[in-house]
């Protein structure tokens, strides 16, 4: 049976894909800042320091971006991962917005997550195109 990794090895990626050998270190960086932002932000909802609208986004952008890899890799769906990562993008985009008037620094702290995303975006975006299937 093939597994996920043979799978994506056959798809058509563009040239500026990275290898993927950079995958594991960047995201083992960019999680370390989200445990510690996201960490923040449920502490202070915790806490009742903020409401569970300011919330929400993280919470949204967790699921999205936890549900990424089960939709690329085990359902193989170059389309709905496209669609998915789309939303962790405007989460996080609407979690930076949504925590900055009570704690900047959780909002700046987004920039590599949002930066390494909109990446992903494009790369998964051009992926999903260059693999379409035709009928």
């Amino acid at each position: 049976m093939d597994n996920a990794y043979n799978w994506y090895n056959r798809l058509i990626l563009p040239s500026w894909a990275p290898p993927k050998q950079v995958f594991a270190p960047v995201w083992t960086v960019l999680y370390m800042l989200i445990a510690v932002s996201f960490g923040t932000v449920f502490y202070m909802a915790w806490q009742q320091q903020i409401s569970l609208v300011v919330v929400l986004p993280f919470v949204l952008n967790l699921l999205f971006n936890f549900s990424f890899t089960t939709i690329q890799f085990r359902l193989r769906n170059n389309l709905f991962a496209a669609a998915d990562i789309l939303l962790v993008l405007a989460t996080i985009v609407w979690a930076a917005i949504a925590i900055f008037p009570f704690k900047p620094w959780i909002a700046y702290i987004q920039t590599p997550y949002f930066l390494w995303v909109i990446f992903a975006t494009a790369l998964q975006l051009t992926v999903s195109y260059l693999n379409r299937i035709k009928k």
